[in-house]
């Protein structure tokens, strides 16, 4: 059973079951002006377009373009200058949430924590060890 909902794109409340974001009528709407931009591309001058001329050309709006590329019913491999913003710093991708750069700085980022960590265990290790002394002196 689904959960009631206001759709983000006209207001209106709809049964969200988790297949669409948006109300039946909007679903509807954007299945159209997805076709539109499908029959756009479909062309071969205009494979390599950009988001900002699909959107000059169409008149859909960048958002559904990010949205349609983020789940791959809009293919970069077919269309290679589609993507969308890198949730972290906003350049396009075209896969995954981050960009490389960002994906970069986060493993880094990473790298240098667990190295801190194994480094703050080992001193707490030594610190906890056992000494001997010599009783026998000469």
């Amino acid at each position: 059973m689904g959960e009631l909902k206001n759709c983000p794109s006209c207001g209106e409340f709809f049964n969200y079951t988790g297949l669409r974001e948006v109300c039946n009528n909007c679903a509807m709407n954007e299945e159209k002006l997805y076709e539109t931009v499908y029959r756009f591309l479909r062309k071969r001058e205009n494979r390599a377009a950009t988001v900002e001329r699909i959107v000059e050309a169409t008149g859909v709006e960048e958002s559904l373009l990010h949205k349609w590329v983020r789940k791959n019913r809009l293919q970069p491999a077919m269309f290679p200058n589609l993507g969308y913003p890198c949730d972290n710093c906003g350049k396009i991708t075209q896969s995954g949430k981050l960009c490389i750069k960002c994906s970069d700085e986060l493993k880094s980022g990473l790298r240098q924590f667990d190295a801190a960590k194994e480094f703050r265990e080992k001193v707490s290790q030594q610190e906890t060890g056992t000494y001997y002394s010599d009783s026998k002196k000469k």
